[in-house]
């Protein structure tokens, strides 16, 4: 069985950190048999100050069916690090980012340097070279990619991009076209195939629209656009924030956005709830009538399809790999330089009767059902390791 030791920041129990953290987990539950993975990744959530509860810090934890090392700050050196992987058996090294200090800069470092083993390499993007993500922290981002372009800490690297657009990302952040890149979408969890029994009535029947929003609260995630957006609808609605505010530069934005809610009109009602588990996340989503998520970018965008999995359409911007979804009647998908539309969409459903608005929760649902168990996004994942194997004459 071919052993792959996967580097992440955030990994179970946490939930905060969002899409690298889901796909990690969606493909440990689904390609667990096939491939042995080991994970090497810190010991608190997004944003926490304290270990999690119930882990033993610095050795191997069995965590369902993978062993999993839980690293504190203090031992988060290049040397530590360094040792950790030296001392793991693997044959091909995961690396689920490309700015991380310890788990992916590090490595890196080390590989250059012949401190661990010439393995083959993959790094996933995680959208960390769309446009939107690049602006984050731009200069800092910069002067980084010039350094290891440098040292060519990027050589003989197999890249894995979660779709045709995150492959272009990568070219034209890295300026490179002879790149080796592997198109292998996000593994989302499988969803048993169900006769779907939607638990919300239309907004017509209900004395409010009932809508969401999940998302860390980031200028990326573009909650501002959504407040100003539902600023300009008379009808009543209740709007939901759900989702953390953990790093310094997302609570200075979400203090923009609250100043935004001060001025809202008095029809919209707008609560902040924090964080969510993963584990409520569906049940969650089945009590509003829509999900409301204009992000600037997702490089796979897990809870779009974590809402569509709950029968909840998703009325989103077409910055993410979901598009053409009104074709499919699964949702909206709508340029950010046209917030009228997303307007005029969320008037659309709130005139449907009960019956048009059940039959739309079933499309939705049985659309994501369709998605999520195509046996296709699983061998393309099985696909990237092995492209990866073909490479070990190369890495050496």
């Amino acid at each position: 069985m071919v052993k792959i030791l996967l580097l992440v920041p955030e990994y179970l129990p946490g939930f905060k950190a969002g899409g690298a953290l889901r796909s990690t987990v969606n493909m440990i539950d689904r390609l667990g048999g096939e491939f042995d993975f080991k994970i090497l990744t810190s010991d608190r959530d997004e944003g926490d100050q304290n270990s999690y509860k119930n882990v033993v810090l610095n050795e191997w934890n069995s965590v369902g069916n993978v062993s999993v090392y839980y690293l504190p700050p203090e031992d988060r050196s290049i040397s530590n690090v360094t040792n950790i992987i030296k001392n793991t058996q693997h044959d091909i090294l995961y690396l689920n980012s490309c700015f991380d200090l310890p788990f992916t800069i590090y490595p890196l470092i080390s590989r250059k340097l012949g401190m661990i083993p010439k393995k083959p390499v993959v790094i996933a993007t995680r959208g960390e070279f769309s446009k939107s993500a690049l602006n984050i922290k731009k200069w800092k981002k910069i002067c980084f990619m010039y350094i290891a372009h440098i040292l060519a800490l990027y050589k003989n690297i197999n890249w894995q991009a979660s779709s045709d657009f995150e492959a272009n990302d990568i070219k034209k952040a890295l300026s490179k076209d002879n790149l080796k890149i592997s198109v292998a979408p996000n593994i989302p969890k499988y969803l048993k195939p169900s006769i779907f029994q939607g638990s919300i009535s239309s907004p017509k029947t209900l004395k409010s629209f009932k809508i969401c929003f999940l998302g860390r609260v980031s200028p990326v995630k573009n909650l501002d656009f959504a407040l100003n957006v539902l600023s300009r609808l008379s009808i009543e609605i209740e709007f939901d924030i759900y989702g953390p505010a953990s790093k310094d530069e997302d609570k200075k934005y979400w203090n923009y956005c609250m100043k935004i809610i001060e001025q809202i009109p008095s029809n919209i009602k707008v609560k902040y709830k924090g964080p969510i588990e993963n584990h409520l996340v569906n049940d969650m989503f089945k009590k509003y009538n829509l999900f409301f998520f204009p992000t600037k970018g997702e490089n796979f965008g897990h809870v779009i399809l974590e809402s569509m999995s709950a029968g909840t359409p998703p009325l989103i911007a077409n910055t993410t790999p979901w598009r053409n979804l009104d074709k499919q009647n699964a949702g909206w998908d709508i340029a950010l330089n046209s917030p009228h539309k997303f307007v005029s969409v969320i008037e659309k459903i709130a005139l449907l009767d009960e019956g048009k608005y059940k039959d739309l929760r079933n499309s939705v649902r049985n659309y994501a059902e369709k998605f999520a168990n195509n046996d296709s996004i699983l061998e393309s994942s099985r696909q990237l390791f092995m492209n990866a194997l073909e490479d070990v004459d190369v890495q050496k």
